[in-house]
């Protein structure tokens, strides 16, 4: 573990201590994109999380939706359901409450507790795979166990038809 960079090594050490048996990795070629890290990776591109980070309109709380990289996020559709519209925030508000840049985001090891809420289209898959803290670094984890162990609420991200 050493040999990881200081965010993919914080993020290793953060699964280590909620027991979720995982290997942070370092790719050679970029997983910043869902396609980019499905090609570094070797799966679908539904297999990976996007880490997406939302501002509750009126609240001004930061929501963190797992989205499988074969989806898009019917924002109004995900408001109805957690009860606040959302917005898409800045850079810079992502980075504080996360501690990592957007390319980067792990499902969990946040500066701030953030709720969470997973894809339900992630299920579908025995493994996904997750940024771990760097555009380079990523993990392999059951989607079901991942859930769990961070407490996400599993939802129906995408537009209907």
């Amino acid at each position: 573990m050493s040999e990881l960079k200081p965010a993919p090594r914080r993020v290793q050490q953060v699964a280590d201590g909620l027991g979720l048996a995982v290997r942070v990795v370092e790719m050679a070629q970029s997983t910043r994109t869902a396609e980019d890290a499905a090609a570094a990776c070797g799966c679908a591109v539904g297999q990976i999380i996007k880490s997406l980070v939302f501002r509750g309109r009126q609240s001004g709380k930061p929501v963190l939706l797992l989205v499988s990289g074969a989806n898009r996020v019917d924002q109004a559709g995900v408001a109805a359901v957690i009860g606040e519209a959302l917005d898409r925030p800045d850079a810079t508000f992502v980075r504080e409450v996360t501690g990592f840049a957007i390319g980067g985001i792990p499902p969990f090891g946040h500066a701030q507790s953030l709720p969470t809420w997973l894809d339900e289209d992630l299920l579908k898959y025995e493994t996904v795979w997750a940024a771990a803290g760097s555009p380079e670094a990523v993990f392999e984890v059951d989607p079901r166990r991942l859930a769990e162990v961070i407490g996400a609420t599993v939802v129906n991200v995408k537009a209907a038809g």
